[in-house]
């Protein structure tokens, strides 16, 4: 399986935290999105079976919501350790802790690990790509059941906008050929996040 979320480095909402939401963050979140039905209907580019593409539309997602848009305070981790995350197949890729965000959601104080692919950061194309996998409780219901994934771009600043909106499922979600990384225990957020995509299908 190719890197997750790769085409997605140079859209990601990362930066100093401002008092509220971004101007233009609507118009930035569909063309985000617009990015990634583009690339789903491409042959050449697309997660879905043939069958599937045949019918695809639009990736399946929840509207706008600001209360999904929070501001983190970034704790980075200085020569983290590296371990081999698990996979929905017998694939361990190696990963790096790059360190954690801090944030409250709905009122409740969470955090999320932020990691670094070991192979990607060979490549001076993407060695500043972080990758956020996490799991909620939607999950399963709403969401597709392994967890989702966002995708950061580096170096972060000690306050970082996270936005929730962009979550997207892995290529697992789609097609049963892809090997996806499952999200590490420790970033499970307790609060159903009913922002970014939705389950394909059951």
């Amino acid at each position: 399986m190719r890197p997750s979320g790769i085409t997605l480095l140079l859209m990601c909402t990362v930066g100093v935290m401002e008092a509220q939401v971004p101007a233009h963050w609507a118009e930035e979140l569909q063309a985000y999105w617009d990015t990634l039905d583009a690339e789903f209907q491409d042959p050449a580019e697309s997660p879905l079976r043939p069958e599937d593409r045949v019918h695809f539309v639009r990736i399946a997602r929840f509207p706008p919501d600001t209360a999904f848009v929070v501001h983190a305070r970034f704790e980075p981790v200085v020569d983290g350790p590296e371990f081999r995350m698990r996979t929905t197949t017998d694939r361990e890729p190696v990963y790096r802790l790059h360190g954690r965000l801090h944030f409250e959601l709905k009122g409740r104080p969470q955090q999320l690990e932020v990691y670094q692919s070991i192979d990607l950061i060979k490549d001076p194309k993407y060695a500043d790509h972080l990758f956020v996998p996490f799991t909620d409780p939607s999950n399963g219901a709403e969401t597709y059941g392994g967890g989702r994934y966002l995708d950061l771009e580096g170096p972060l600043g000690g306050d970082v906008v996270l936005d929730l909106n962009r979550a997207y499922n892995p290529y697992c979600a789609y097609s049963p050929r892809y090997s996806c990384p499952r999200p590490p225990e420790q970033n499970t957020l307790d609060v159903r996040v009913l922002a970014g995509a939705r389950k394909f299908h059951d």
